[in-house]
């Protein structure tokens, strides 16, 4: 990449945003140096057209109160404010050309997405203007991550990083079910965005649904 300064794009729908998304962009950042993590929240995505995705405003909202601590995180709106489908190709533009050709971008996504990357709008602007940062969860079959290498020209494959990430197990597509189901969704997601889905009534459950009846402080008293 050009110049000494580097910055981390982590894209997608964060519907909602969990643990595994934070703690990815988090050791991405260390690992290679990045100055910042720009969290972008999908506004329109063409790949989850088979779905209802959660209002734009509710998922940019959870993104910015599960960064607000980390002082290397940010969030842009860049995407939900822009018109039409969110194109990765589009928003990775539109950044470069913000903080200029002499910072260099890393794209952060699971290891699955960049299996389909050849897939995305315009693959080979992406591979050219930025490298790409797989985040795999531990234990991930070594053939499947040649596999990932050989999705894409053989000249690119240098550009593709890899890194283990534990919280990966986690999924927002399980968060999701398990509210639906009643289920607790604590230490999967940062405590301020457990009460924005619970106060919103986001993805049809009742969370306070199986509490009990709280803590036995009179017994340990005892």
């Amino acid at each position: 990449m050009h110049g000494s300064r580097a910055i981390g794009i982590m894209g997608g729908t964060f519907d909602p945003i969990h643990y595994g998304h934070l703690v990815a962009a988090e050791a991405a950042r260390t690992c290679f140096g990045l100055s910042e993590v720009v969290f972008v929240p999908s506004g329109n995505p063409p790949h989850k057209q088979d779905r209802q995705v959660t209002a734009p405003e509710h998922r940019f909202l959870m993104t910015v109160l599960a960064t607000t601590t980390n002082p290397y995180f940010r969030v842009s709106r860049l995407e939900i404010d822009r018109p039409g489908p969110s194109y990765t190709v589009d928003t990775i533009e539109t950044l470069q050309a913000r903080v200029g050709h002499d910072v260099g971008i890393y794209f952060i996504t699971g290891a699955d997405a960049v299996m389909e990357l050849m897939t995305w709008n315009r693959p080979e602007a992406i591979l050219r203007m930025c490298e790409l940062i797989a985040a795999t969860r531990p234990g991930y079959p070594p053939a499947d991550i040649r596999r990932l290498r050989k999705a894409i020209p053989e000249a690119d494959a240098k550009r593709v990083h890899t890194i283990e990430v534990p919280a990966l197990a986690i999924s927002s597509s399980d968060i999701r079910a398990r509210v639906a189901q009643g289920k607790p969704i604590k230490y999967l997601v940062p405590e301020t965005v457990e009460h924005h889905i619970l106060k919103s009534g986001l993805y049809g459950g009742d969370l306070t649904a199986g509490a009990g009846a709280g803590p036995l402080s009179e017994f340990w008293r005892r």
